[in-house]
């Protein structure tokens, strides 16, 4: 299949100038009508992803990767229902701020408006299609996706659903495995304001290097928990399960335990038997893996500075944790730890956009510049300075 790329991003920088122009009441008509668009389609976008599915299998997809890119009749509800709780929330667009009046007699404040055109690059997880499309459109963003090959039939189902209600080219589908057009995604400057890679390490590092378009990094999660001598033994247990068991496919999954020596002879053991018992094989030699699966890393650590240590030099900058019931240790782990999200006393799962209260998230982004963490709404806006004057000259 061809496909015109340059064609492709000057539709949708005039799609964006439409978009940001929607009210925010007509925004949230057209979220919902998207949500209920999907609904309707749902057995069509089934059956495409059981092509997908069935496709992946031959291919000898991993069950870790299969899990992401499955859909089923509940998920999809989660999706759309995700859209919908999406247009609920307050719309940055046209928030006023850091209002002024400069000593010259200027008025000066700053307008929240929209980036314009997003690109988002991912792999596996077609519930991503919807979410990008939901937090674009609420404020104001026209979008190009590219998904993953191994997603191409569901992703084509669902960007047909949202297209019959969206207005022409809010959302634009790369419907090609072509390689080489994300290579052209990349360098569409003069159309593309941000792209969104969300994927594995190299898919990141791929987009870092060769995009002259500013990259948001992230997405990559080696994460950690630390079981202070200090934590109650008993509810600790719980946590880890949950962040190593509710779902280990995705990047606020656990993937290292450190405990204390101190504790480590008697709370080892419980933990050891309550994940195995759900299926978890535990490693001692690896801590640089993100596992997406039930295998989790286990080291004993002599004190808070070398899990701090092990920490800073094996953790992906995600999602890292404590569980302590010391107010200083907690303090000083969160001073230490320099992730996009450190937790005391919670499952790394919490690492997400809906929890966060953001609605469907973006990404999760572990730079510095922008954003970081999980990204929702207002992470898709930027702002222009607005000045008044009284035919004011310098």
């Amino acid at each position: 299949m061809t496909v015109d790329m340059n064609a492709l991003g000057a539709a949708a920088k005039v799609a964006s100038r439409v978009l940001a122009q929607k009210t925010t009441d007509e925004k949230n008509a057209l979220l919902l009508a998207l949500a209920d668009a999907v609904d309707a389609e749902t057995p069509a976008i089934l059956a495409a992803n059981a092509a997908d599915l069935e496709a992946a299998r031959a291919n000898g997809t991993s069950e870790a990767l299969l899990d992401r890119l499955a859909l089923s009749q509940a998920r999809l509800a989660a999706i759309t229902g995700d859209v919908r709780a999406v247009a609920t929330l307050p719309d940055p667009v046209g928030e006023v701020f850091n209002e002024k009046l400069l000593p010259s007699g200027l008025k000066l404040h700053q307008l929240r408006v929209p980036l314009g055109v997003l690109g988002v690059i991912y792999e596996a997880r077609p519930n991503v299609t919807v979410d990008i499309a939901s937090l674009a459109l609420k404020t104001g963003n026209a979008v190009i996706l590219r998904g993953g090959s191994e997603t191409l039939q569901s992703n084509i189902a669902l960007v047909r659903a949202m297209e019959r209600v969206l207005p022409k080219n809010a959302i634009q589908l790369i419907a090609s495995p072509d390689r080489g057009l994300v290579s052209e995604l990349l360098q569409l400057h003069q159309y593309v304001d941000m792209i969104i890679p969300r994927g594995g390490a190299g898919l990141h590092d791929f987009c870092r290097k060769n995009s002259t378009i500013p990259v948001i990094i992230g997405g990559i999660g080696v994460c950690h928990l630390f079981v202070d001598a200090s934590a109650d033994q008993e509810k600790a247990i719980p946590v880890i399960i949950n962040a190593k068991c509710r779902r280990p496919s995705v990047c606020n999954s656990l993937d290292t335990l450190l405990v204390h020596e101190a504790i480590a002879e008697t709370f080892l053991p419980k933990v050891k038997i309550a994940l195995a018992e759900r299926g978890v094989r535990f490693v001692d030699d690896e801590f640089d893996t993100e596992w997406m699966s039930l295998t989790l890393g286990i080291r004993v650590v002599k004190s808070l500075d070398e899990a701090i240590a092990h920490i800073q030099a094996h953790s992906s900058q995600h999602t890292d944790g404590i569980l302590t019931q010391s107010d200083t240790n907690a303090a000083r782990f969160i001073a230490e730890i320099d992730s996009a999200a450190v937790f005391v006393n919670a499952s790394t799962g919490f690492n997400d956009g809906g929890q966060f209260g953001l609605g469907a998230e973006v990404a999760i982004s572990t730079q510095k510049l922008h954003a970081r963490g999980p990204m929702g709404l207002e992470a898709l806006t930027t702002y222009k300075w607005i000045g008044t004057g009284d035919y004011l000259v310098r």
